[in-house]
């Protein structure tokens, strides 16, 4: 099983903090190091020193790093245009030496578009598929052809479709709960799928309606990659445990029934159990970005025990 370091810069993070956390995670051996991208802390976080962009810190962390794959989790719809997006994530592709991977969503935190001015759209999925067709038709259009699209929501007209990206493809994330219209745009347009902060019993049912929905296409269910995310929270003993729980304000009880908390033996078995209903990479939902002893015990007691 791959595991992934995920963090939550809008909580309180600047670039030199994730440019530390994502050096850790290169040199402890994770596959990749992913973000959120939002632009407003959430609860009772107060957010300083301020936001930090997405595609700016992992156009940063693409020169600062040599092996890891980057991303985003995920990355908003309403806040990019599809052709813009598509060049910057290109070009970020390009930075990296072809390491980049796009998880894109259609967007949910209303406070943060009012907070900083972005249109909050009502209807978002239709924008989201649309977006989806645009920025890997743009990258899959030849070199020296145009691209045109003719949408309800958004109209290219002789795109000449560039830059490209280094990879052939750069892998899609799609995800969420959705039990019909997300399973089928996944089936369509995704090279992963990804369910969040879900238990087994919810990600096993998930994961079934994706694997028919891209079997009613005509794509074999094997073709995608299913993957879950979860907060992090594992200790030597009981006591670390409970204080990196305190840490992120979170319950220990809560944190064993709804993530990946406890021992490193008991975080082992627990992925076992996700690997078994079809979870092949996890992304660890990292909180205390400060708390590099932390990756560090993950790396060396629950990383070390899992086949790759």
């Amino acid at each position: 099983m791959d595991l992934r370091i995920f963090t939550e810069p809008q909580q309180g993070a600047d670039y030199d903090t994730l440019l530390t956390v994502a050096r850790a995670t290169e040199e402890l051996g994770f596959d990749a190091f992913f973000r959120s991208d939002h632009y407003l802390s959430m609860g009772s976080a107060d957010g300083l020193p301020g936001p930090t962009d997405a595609w700016i810190t992992l156009a940063g962390l693409a020169r600062e790093t040599k092996r890891i794959r980057l991303g985003t989790l995920m990355t908003a719809g309403t806040f990019r245009l599809p052709g813009v997006l598509a060049i910057q994530v290109a070009q970020v592709d390009r930075m990296s030496g072809g390491r980049v991977e796009l998880g894109l969503g259609a967007g949910w935190f209303e406070e943060e578009h009012k907070a900083y001015g972005i249109p909050f759209p009502k209807e978002k999925f239709g924008r989201l598929e649309e977006q989806l067709a645009i920025v890997t038709g743009l990258w899959g259009t030849e070199v020296g052809k145009t691209f045109t699209h003719e949408g309800e929501f958004y109209r290219l007209t002789d795109s000449p479709a560039l830059p490209k990206p280094l990879q052939d493809r750069i892998p899609v994330l799609i995800g969420g709960h959705g039990a019909t219209r997300t399973p089928r745009l996944a089936a369509r347009y995704a090279d992963e799928f990804n369910i969040p902060f879900a238990s087994l019993e919810d990600s096993e049912k998930q994961f079934g309606r994706v694997r028919a929905a891209a079997e009613a296409v005509g794509r074999p269910a094997d073709d995608l990659v299913y993957s879950n995310a979860l907060v992090v929270c594992v200790g030597r003993d009981d006591a670390e445990v409970a204080r990196r729980a305190a840490a992120i304000g979170r319950d220990v009880d809560e944190l064993k029934a709804n993530g990946l908390a406890g021992s490193p033996a008991e975080v082992v078995d627990k992925l076992g159990r996700y690997a078994a209903i079809g979870s092949s990479r996890v992304y660890l939902q990292v909180l205390d970005l400060d708390d590099l002893d932390h990756l560090e015990l993950i790396s060396a007691q629950v990383q070390s025990q899992l086949g790759r």
